[in-house]
Parts: C-alpha cells; structure tokens; sequence
C-alpha cells in the first residue's frame, strides 16, 4: 500500500512511525499511534517471525492500521534503506535488548545524525544502560514484573506470587512509552530537536506503585500480597451471592460507609464511629461490617446486589467476564467491541479504539497484514527502482513474503 492510499483521521495524521518490535509492548504502542491517525511502518525481520504472529487473534488486533517492511536491517544494504526509511520519520520506536542496535552500527548518534528531529524510542527490559550484569539482557512481561516489585505483590498471601495478568508490564511499558514520545513530539516542534526515550519495562512497573514504593522507602514497610480482599479495610474485595456469582465492592470513604450502615439496618457505634472513613479489617467494627456484608450478598442475587448497592451509592459491580461483557448493554451502547476485515477479507471482532475523541475521531480501516506485504510500495516511495526492489527480493535484504 502507498502513502496516499492511507486514510487521513485522527490527530497524529501526517505522524510517520517506524517500528522494529515484537511480541507486545513495541507493537502495541505502535498500534496506539496507528489508531490515532499515524502512518505507521512496521518493519518485520525475514529471519524471525514475531513470535506474536502465531497468536492470531491478538495480532489482528495489536497489528491493525499498519503498514509492513520486511527488512534485514543489520545487512550492508539493510541498513542502508533502513536510514533512508529514517529520514522521512518522526518516531522510531525498537525492543531489542539493550546495546543491540548499537552492535550494528545503528546507535543514538547516528540516527540523530541522519534525522536530527526524530524521536527514539527504546523499549526493552533493563534499559540502554547501568549495571552491566542486567541492561543487555532479554526479558519479557514477567521478567519485568519480578524485577520491578509488582509480581511480588499479586496472589494470595499464604502462596507464590502470581504476575498480573494479562500482560501489565508490556501494556503499561507501552503506554508510557506513547505518552513520552507524544510529549517529545510536542515539545520538538516548538524546538526543531528530537529526543531519546529509554522505556525499562521494570521501571515502569516501579512508576505505577506510588503508595507501596513511598511506604517502603519512608516506613521500611513492606506491601503484602491481598488475593480477593484489602488486608486493611472491611468490606473491601470480593464476595460470592446467593446465586454463586461474585461481585466486587468497596466500603470505603465517608459517605459509601454512612450509605452501607443504613442499607445493612446497622447504626454508628463505638466499633464503627461517625465520620469514619473505613472499619478496619479484624477489628469489632470491621467484623461488623463483614458480617452484614456476606448476609446481605447470601440473600440476594448478585445482580440484586449490584443494583441495589449502586442504587444506594455504594460501588459495586458483578465481576465481568467477556461473555457477559458482550451482551451487557453499555458495552453495546459504547460500541466497545467492533468488526473489521483484514487485508484478506476476513471478518474480525476485537476491541474498539479508547479513549474516544470527538473532534478527530480514530477509525480501524487495515486489519493484520502479510509480512513484508508493503515492502515494494515503501521502498518505491523511498526512490528505489523496480529493478532494485527485484534485487532485494532476490537477496533476502527487503522482501515480500
């Protein structure tokens, strides 16, 4: 496909992304940008499949709105289309481990060199520097959260930690890493420079534990393991009906308590004085609580439950899975789950794209592509001749697969 054969929507038109990642984090913060209107170019290894491909269904969906290069980039010619590739882009964004790129020749500086306004963008596990024993290592979601202090944290606390499914580490690597290369884009075109963007997977799971990290570093307190239920606070986790299904609640500010005494018939006390803000769990008032709790979810249905404690200011909702999520009415109403087709003509269902703008919206018009399949439209647009293309073809170095 050529560039003037994309749609123009969304406000990163006239944006051109090239990526060089795989699994998930890289791709998908691509795919953000591709949703919002970018022209983004994938560049796809001929000697490695993306181990993401295989997964089909989420490749369609974390692969849309692109466009696909199959480039041996650390070859002689390789690198070559690779800095002419680079010339006319505003983000780059790679996941190779740290020091990778720079083996081939293809550090910071020399891109910078062949695109002063670029902005890079390095996802990887460790980072592009520090001890050495740990940057240029490899790493995936879980890796990231064992390192970063958070898988530690999720599972029940009387068995192993569990990692947060699915994926938290790549999805909020990936965001993160969109964030930053917005602001950079922002800021390069009131400065006409580009930046660099170092995106540690564990680093960004550090970022997301605000109170459990200041916990930590000013009382030397550790954060536990929760499972379904705060340790702390009453009400506050998990509960199963009267017809099985579980909900989730959260007795927790001044007003949702005050809201959930008079729902329960119950009074303040000395065990749960007025103004409270919580009972604390394994304290009289917190036995209280609970107690009044798991009868009133024994009585009910947890729709009944839900509606009720909704109705009466109380957070509250059954635990959704994607089964109900379908055919819940406000799922339908918000348009979460749309159909598109691939390059192929097959029909495919996935998530829709969020946040939703309201002046430039964002659209899906290209499902999954083949690998390489844009290779002889992009390098035509990069100047190369027919007969060059044909050679590269033939050489392994850029190709159509």
């Amino acid at each position: 496909m050529l560039t003037n054969n994309i749609p123009s929507f969304g406000p990163l038109q006239g944006v051109r992304v090239v990526h060089a990642t795989q699994s998930i984090a890289g791709p998908y913060c691509a795919c953000r940008m591709a949703e919002f209107g970018a022209d983004v170019i994938w560049i796809e290894n001929p000697k490695g499949l993306d181990i993401f491909r295989p997964s089909r269904w989420g490749a369609e969906i974390e692969r849309r709105n692109m466009r696909s290069l199959c480039l041996d980039t650390p070859s002689e010619e390789g690198r070559k289309i690779f800095f002419k590739l680079l010339k006319t882009a505003d983000i780059f964004i790679d996941s190779y481990r740290g020091g990778q790129m720079a083996k081939w020749g293809i550090t910071d500086e020399v891109m910078h060199e062949v695109n002063p306004r670029l902005i890079i963008c390095h996802i990887s596990g460790f980072g592009q520097y520090g001890d050495p024993r740990y940057w240029p290592k490899a790493s995936y979601d879980p890796i990231a959260q064992a390192y970063g202090c958070y898988m530690v944290q999720n599972g029940y606390p009387d068995r192993k930690p569990v990692p947060a499914f699915p994926n938290t580490a790549d999805y909020v690597t990936s965001l993160q890493t969109a964030y930053a290369a917005m602001a950079a884009l922002y800021r390069r075109e009131k400065t006409g420079k580009g930046e660099v963007i170092d995106s540690a997977q564990y680093e960004c799971m550090i970022s997301i534990q605000g109170a459990a990290v200041g916990t930590y570093l000013n009382t030397g307190k550790l954060p536990q393991r929760e499972g379904c239920h705060s340790t702390a606070c009453a009400g506050y986790g998990a509960y199963t009906c009267k017809d099985g299904v579980d909900i989730y609640t959260l007795i927790l500010g001044i007003g949702v308590l005050r809201n959930a005494l008079h729902l329960f018939g119950l009074d303040y006390s000395d065990e749960i004085p007025k103004g409270s803000v919580y009972a604390f769990m394994g304290t009289p008032g917190g036995d209280i609580i609970e107690n009044a709790l798991q009868k009133f979810c024994d009585e009910h249905t947890a729709l009944e439950v839900e509606t009720i404690f909704n109705d009466n200011g109380i957070p509250c909702n059954r635990i959704f899975d994607l089964s109900m999520a379908v055919e819940d009415p406000h799922y339908k109403a918000r348009e979460v789950f749309i159909e598109w087709e691939n390059t192929h003509g097959d029909k495919i269902k996935g998530s829709n794209i969020f946040p939703k703008l309201t002046n430039e919206p964002c659209q899906v018009w290209r499902g999954l592509m083949d690998i390489g399949e844009d290779t002889p439209d992009i390098l035509s647009e990069l100047g190369y001749s027919a007969e060059e293309i044909a050679k590269f073809q033939a050489d392994g170095v850029a190709v159509k697969k």
